[in-house]
């Protein structure tokens, strides 16, 4: 399927490994100019990759996305070179786990400034190019915590529900002047990340790292995680016009894991 995306422009947030590096390959690999950026100069790295392996243009910017300035300075970095921007991936490491009782205050504000106030401070940076061009999609990276909670991630389980929260009225005012507002929402899927917290359940209980991985799955009815190149692909999709009637939505990749009801 052509999803419609050779030759426009997507702006890939925390997208030097992972999750971000993901969709900002796949973007790159659909035909898309890329803009990505991270808070480490392995984000120069990450971008040489994707353009050996795909041949697209790609902009590479260190940026921290708690950071006005920061934000500011990548959306015109972006602009200048690209001169526009139709998709938006809103994407930021996620707040450090906890129980209510083993949190304070202040891990309380810097979670809000990292997962909250990011995807605020980006809108405000892109949305208003968007409606002077009249398109645009957004699509925001946030956690299967929104549809059921996870033990230990109070933080997570709490700030990204404001995210949805905003995203869904956004929809709605801005679905009139031709921008798309959506979020994807994923599980455990396995990155570089998960499997250092694979080996840190290991050494803690004296099993293996294989073994903490199917206990984590044992919930998912396709009995394993997502990967990063199936991540990629439905982001990639999502912010497409190909998905151009798909709008408001928070799309679940958790393999059928969250039994809440929607």
């Amino acid at each position: 399927m052509d999803l419609g995306l050779s030759d426009k422009v997507a702006l890939v947030t925390a997208a030097s490994k992972g999750l971000g590096k993901a969709a900002a390959l796949q973007f790159a690999r659909e035909g898309a100019r890329v803009a990505m950026c991270a808070r480490s100069e392995t984000i120069d790295s990450a971008a040489a990759e994707i353009t050996e392996e795909t041949g697209a243009e790609v902009l590479a910017i260190r940026a921290d996305v708690t950071k006005q300035d920061d934000i500011d300075a990548f959306v015109q970095a972006t602009l200048g070179k690209f001169g526009q921007i139709d998709v938006l991936i809103l994407n930021a490491g996620g707040p450090p786990p906890g129980t209510f009782l083993s949190l304070n205050v202040d891990d309380w504000q810097a979670a809000v400034e990292l997962t909250l106030m990011s995807a605020v401070r980006l809108c405000y940076a892109v949305v208003p190019h968007m409606v002077e061009r009249g398109s645009g999609s957004i699509v925001a990276v946030e956690s299967v915590s929104v549809k059921q909670p996870v033990d230990g991630l109070l933080l997570s389980n709490s700030i990204r529900m404001s995210v949805i929260g905003m995203l869904k009225t956004m929809a709605n005012e801005l679905g009139p002047q031709g921008i798309r507002i959506n979020s994807v929402n994923p599980a455990w899927t396995h990155t570089g990340r998960v499997d250092q917290l694979m080996q840190a359940r290991a050494e803690a209980a004296g099993t293996t790292p294989e073994e903490e991985g199917v206990k984590v799955t044992t919930a998912v009815p396709l009995g394993r995680m997502g990967t990063v190149e199936e991540f990629g692909r439905t982001v990639a999709w999502l912010a497409s016009p190909a998905a151009s009637f798909v709008h408001g939505h928070a799309l679940l990749f958790d393999g059928g894991a969250a039994k809440a009801a929607l």
